[in-house]
């Protein structure tokens, strides 16, 4: 199982001992037979305080332990979530009778949202689990195929790209897990384990498994496929449970039959590590109690969501992405809860979260279906000033208060659930500069609405208002014209070589404060009005010069990026242009990209030690790991002191 190739002079692998109790016998992984599981059963049934399984359920985790005797003397735990109290159990579970979870968030460059109108069916984002009415369980209405090829998908993932070292030791940290049912089965078990954290450890545990053959048709060449999690959640239960157990006397069998030193003898007295990876420790959610008795189980699956919050997403470049994609549907969640959405709360909820068809939602608010407008309404909808809103916003943001940069975050996120298919690779970039800072104060300040601008007269109409001073109207396009200069690359953050382009300083702040200022341009709203409309029409935006719209087809767009963040700091005819930056100018662009690099680099150092709070890391860091970083900040930290004055004193 191991994922380092083992040197011929290191030691054969052993089999470890797993049991609890006696140990003065030989050890031997045995698969006990299923009349040993009835106190187990009998223990998990519903009369026991604090238990709230299905019957599926407690048949699957008796059928799971390695030692259901234990099972009867297990007392439940308590684990307490923002809404009320999980409880579980903890045992050690056969890795096979597990499924990975059942979600596909985390695959942000293969699966995208039912809100973008690119998206075809087969990639389309898994719907969020519903609550079971009286038990701890998630219901899945998806159709079976499109549940097993997302879970497929996303094993094959973090086995390749996260891969655990198992085998040589038995896997230690728990994983968890939670009943899962399914609405629509086909021809597969309507139940399962479905895990919430540990989908990279149990791909590495399987890693070396072969498919059971009954499921794949005839070998080739006596090659066996590699198992995957719908070969596994294709078997009723007790199929199930019967491939584990030949799974283990076959390695056994190859243990024992492993002769000599040959290659081919050591590769089957290695089977010791595939028996090592067998079983892991698990935490099982059998029960919720809500704070709030009168929700009943109805927020059991955002408690159950919120933990997927400790798991290490395997897809480096979306990883936090795919986090503040789960951390806005916890928000968005908690705010349908609380009755914070206001009329057509459903609609709003469906608007928000783009996991369906947008089109009917949107006509129940009176909008078109168009991404501009859902990311208009998101925006509108986080930036209202009910302090219920703000301060559920707040706790799912893990903050005190709300700042901009929390409202940001998660719209730019639920905002760009219409865009992942229409942009496709060129998502990164627009994502970055959302998360900016697409937002500025006057969203807040002010009351505002989003109408249907849904045509260009409906846009010229808008226009108008702006230009007679009213401001409701002046946030509605400015929103609007962000969307579509962001998601069309016109503008983006700024780029090192802005200044070079325009022969001047630029505002180098976030998108939203650039469109901020240059909404305060006499001719700004006319630009930017301008550019929703063409940019919705697949044309490029026009400039403003000689007192009138003029096209610009050859430039980039850098090029009209430039030139916005110079109009949003000197205006659309600026004084004091020169053939290049000056010395000062350019001593100042490099003080402020110094200190922008220091932010991000103190944001890298908080998720570092955020992410050894949640792995339960407690061992110090090596010198030799951190040895050229420590030297590197004092030299910093020197350089700095010597070039600035003295540090004030009171």
């Amino acid at each position: 199982m191991s994922t380092i190739e083992t040197p011929d002079d290191l030691p054969d692998i052993q089999v470890i001992d797993i049991r609890s109790g006696d140990r003065s016998t030989p050890f031997e992984h045995r698969v006990v037979p299923v009349s040993q599981t009835t106190k187990a059963i009998k223990a998990l049934g519903k009369d026991r305080p604090g238990v709230q399984l299905t019957d599926d359920a407690i048949l699957r985790i008796a059928y799971s332990a390695v030692e259901p005797d234990l099972l009867a003397g297990l007392r439940p735990e308590l684990r307490r979530v923002q809404t009320g109290w999980l409880t579980v159990i903890n045992y050690r579970a056969y890795t096979l009778m597990l499924s990975p979870a059942i979600e596909n968030d985390r695959l942000l460059d293969e699966v995208h949202y039912a809100a973008d109108p690119n998206t075809v069916a087969r990639q389309q984002v898994l719907s969020m689990p519903t609550a079971h009415e009286t038990d701890a369980a998630l219901i899945y209405t998806d159709a079976m195929d499109a549940l097993l090829d997302s879970v497929d998908r996303a094993s094959k993932k973090v086995r390749d790209q996260n891969k655990q070292e198992v085998g040589r030791r038995i896997v230690e940290r728990p994983l968890t897990a939670v009943p899962v049912v399914f609405l629509d089965p086909g021809r597969h078990p309507a139940a399962d384990l479905g895990l919430v954290d540990g989908n990279s450890r149990w791909a590495s545990c399987t890693a070396h498994v072969p498919a059971p053959t009954g499921l794949i048709g005839p070998a080739k060449d006596k090659e066996r496929l590699p198992l995957l999690p719908s070969h596994l959640m294709s078997l009723p239960l007790t199929d199930r449970r019967n491939f584990v157990r030949e799974v283990i006397k076959k390695a056994y069998r190859d243990i024992k039959a492993a002769t000599g030193t040959s290659k081919a003898a050591r590769a089957k007295r290695d089977q010791a590590e595939l028996l090592n990876a067998m079983t892991v420790p698990v935490e099982v959610v059998i029960g919720y109690t809500d704070d709030d008795p009168d929700m009943g189980m109805q927020r059991f699956p955002a408690a159950v969501r919120s933990l997927l919050m400790r798991m290490n997403i395997g897809v480096t470049e979306f990883a936090n992405a795919s986090k503040n994609g789960i951390t806005a549907e916890e928000t968005v969640t908690a705010l349908f809860d609380a009755g914070e959405l206001g009329d057509n709360a459903q609609a709003v909820k469906d608007v928000l979260l783009g996991r369906v068809d947008i089109t009917d939602p949107m006509k129940t608010l009176g909008l078109s279906a168009l991404r501009d407008l859902r990311f208009a309404f998101i925006a509108q909808q986080l930036t209202r000033k009910e302090p219920r809103l703000n301060a559920i916003t707040a706790a799912k943001l893990d903050k005190g208060n709300l700042q901009l940069s929390g409202r940001s975050g998660l719209v730019a996120e639920l905002g760009l659930r219409a865009y992942s298919t229409f942009l496709g690779e060129g998502i990164t970039p627009v994502r970055t500069a959302l998360k900016g800072g697409c937002l500025w104060k006057d969203l807040v300040d002010h009351e505002w609405t989003v109408e249907n601008i849904d045509s260009d007269q409906a846009v010229d109409d808008l226009l108008q208002r702006v230009e007679n001073g009213d401001i409701p109207a002046k946030l509605l396009l400015g929103v609007l014209a962000m969307v579509a200069l962001v998601t069309s690359g016109n503008l983006l953050a700024a780029g090192g070589s802005a200044e070079q382009i325009v022969d001047h300083t630029v505002m180098r702040t976030g998108v939203g404060t650039v469109v901020k200022a240059v909404l305060e341009k006499e001719e700004g709203p006319q630009v930017l009005a301008d550019a929703v409309k063409r940019i919705r029409g697949g044309l490029r935006p026009r400039w403003w010069a000689d007192g009138r719209l003029v096209e610009h087809n050859d430039w980039k767009g850098s090029e009209f990026n430039a030139h916005l963040r110079l109009v949003a700091l000197h205006g659309f005819d600026p004084e004091g242009g020169t053939s290049g930056l000056s010395g000062i100018a350019r001593e100042e662009r490099a003080l402020t990209d110094f200190q922008v690099s220091l932010t991000v680099a103190a944001d890298r150092l908080d998720d570092l030690v955020k992410l050894r709070e949640d792995n339960g890391t407690t061992d110090q860091l090596s010198w030799a790991a951190i040895e050229a970083s420590v030297k590197q900040l004092r030299r910093m930290g020197w350089t700095l002191n010597r070039i600035s004055e003295e540090e004030p004193l009171g």
